[in-house]
């Protein structure tokens, strides 16, 4: 059993002993500290949260404690039931509600449930208030209103539907041109709430003939939920036994995106932003932005551009806080995130498939052939476990010195720049690993550089 409480939120598997796992008293004790946190923030508030869920079996369950909870703390909620990540975020800025709350692990496994905190904006909370609501979980020092200032729950309007709409309606998304197209598309939404709204999306797009693969939201995960190639086998098999032009893979939340080409050949979780950002920049001219562990390939076609890249820490959060501060028009994470600040400053797997068709479209080209417009980057993804008790910032601060030579970047964790490569090391905030990415153009090179600087950590531990 596993509890995890972080900036971010809480999450866990479902069942067993509190404060081990996620159980009643762990959402009810979390929930409230955050509607505390609200009631703290010095703003006018309406009183009101926007809750949503996706499929997982254990969704209902939680989705009652917290809404009772925030009922509770005084409170009204406005649920919206099965909805995506992103539909949530937009749902809190129309409701002019003071925050929401999402329950999705994600790319987890179906045991697994979570609550993902957002404040009035629809934004993922920032670091310092993610720690303050730790702290009053861990203080317990909770006080509840008097009967007659309770909350209720508000029904929500169809918020997928809107969220659909409010995609066509992006001055970059052309469903004419879609149409025209006469484009035949296969997805697979892992029986989540992707399957509620992208088949819907495709039709409203233009899209001739939609293939769909796992699109119950009953939550019973046909495979592993993470959108990666190992995951994908079966999409890419109906793909290439349908004829479709394209396939698209959304996580249990709807916030990342795979793309799979009309051969069964993934075009790569890193490369969603790569081509959707090299579409934006075609017709908006501006800075993009991604995290540190993200493909070099952003920079490259925006720098090509005379345009400005920046690399912030791991986390949504932090990409968002980069893109508001550089004026960005496109950026996200190379695990298929979009965010696209036209829309919202949230990652959006429905924003994506609607300019990446369009950009599809306007190409006329093939989707592999597409992808190979793109520089070609590989990222070889590597951890290397430590004894526990061993101080990680003293063995990459001896890194660092082992790689004088070289420019690097200490924003997160230690990232260390070469002329063709690169490679970021990240400690984990749960567990005594540290995370090794490192990019290059051929796999075996990516490999090799990954494995070189193993064996620097090695020799600084021993």
């Amino acid at each position: 059993m596993t509890l995890i409480k972080s900036i971010s939120g809480i999450r866990g598997t479902i069942g067993g002993k509190p404060g081990e796992s996620l159980t009643p008293p762990d959402i009810v004790s979390f929930t409230t500290a955050y509607a505390r946190w609200l009631t703290e923030t010095g703003r006018e508030l309406s009183r009101r949260v926007v809750v949503g869920r996706d499929a997982r079996v254990s969704g209902p369950m939680v989705e009652q404690l917290v809404a009772g909870t925030l009922n509770s703390m005084g409170f009204d909620v406005v649920m919206l039931g099965l909805a995506t990540t992103p539909t949530v975020e937009i749902a809190v800025t129309l409701e002019k509600a003071d925050g929401g709350i999402i329950l999705t692990a994600s790319h987890n496994p179906a045991q697994w449930n979570a609550l993902k905190l957002l404040n009035h904006e629809g934004e993922f909370l920032s670091a310092r208030a993610g720690d303050e609501i730790v702290k009053m979980v861990e203080a317990m020092d909770f006080s509840y209103p008097a009967y007659e200032n309770l909350g209720k729950v508000i029904p929500s309007v169809d918020y997928n539907q809107k969220h659909i709409q409010m995609v066509k309606d992006l001055q970059l998304v052309d469903p004419a041109l879609i149409e025209s197209a006469g484009f035949k598309v296969a997805v697979d939404c892992v029986n989540s709430v992707g399957g509620l709204v992208i088949p819907d999306l495709l039709r409203a797009l233009g899209v001739h003939e939609v293939i769909e693969l796992y699109t119950e939201a009953n939550g019973l995960f046909p495979h592993n939920p993470e959108p990666l190639p190992e995951n994908l086998s079966a999409i890419a098999e109906k793909i290439k036994e349908t004829g479709a032009d394209v396939g698209f893979v959304v996580d249990p939340d709807v916030d990342r995106l795979a793309i799979v080409n009309e051969d069964g050949t993934m075009f790569g979780e890193e490369y969603t932003l790569v081509a959707v950002a090299d579409y934006v920049l075609n017709h908006t001219p501006g800075n993009t932005a991604s995290n540190l562990s993200s493909t070099r390939a952003l920079r490259d076609i925006t720098e090509k551009r005379g345009y400005n890249y920046v690399a912030s820490a791991v986390g949504e959060v932090n990409v968002v806080e980069a893109m508001k501060e550089n004026q960005c028009v496109i950026g996200g994470e190379g695990n298929g995130g979009i965010i696209y600040p036209a829309l919202h400053y949230g990652r959006d797997a429905l924003a994506g498939i609607g300019l990446f068709l369009t950009h599809l479209a306007a190409s006329g080209l093939r989707c592999s052939e597409l992808r190979k417009k793109y520089p070609d980057y590989v990222i070889s993804k590597n951890k290397i476990s430590l004894d526990e008790g061993i101080n990680v910032d003293a063995v990459l601060s001896n890194v660092k010195k082992h790689y004088s030579d070289h420019l690097v970047d200490e924003t997160d964790g230690l990232k260390i720049d070469f002329p063709d490569s690169w490679v970021h090391l990240r400690k984990s905030n749960t567990e005594p690993i540290i995370r090794i990415y490192a990019e290059h153009t051929n796999r075996q090179k990516a490999d090799k550089l990954a494995g070189d600087v193993m064996k620097v950590i090695r020799h600084v531990i021993s």
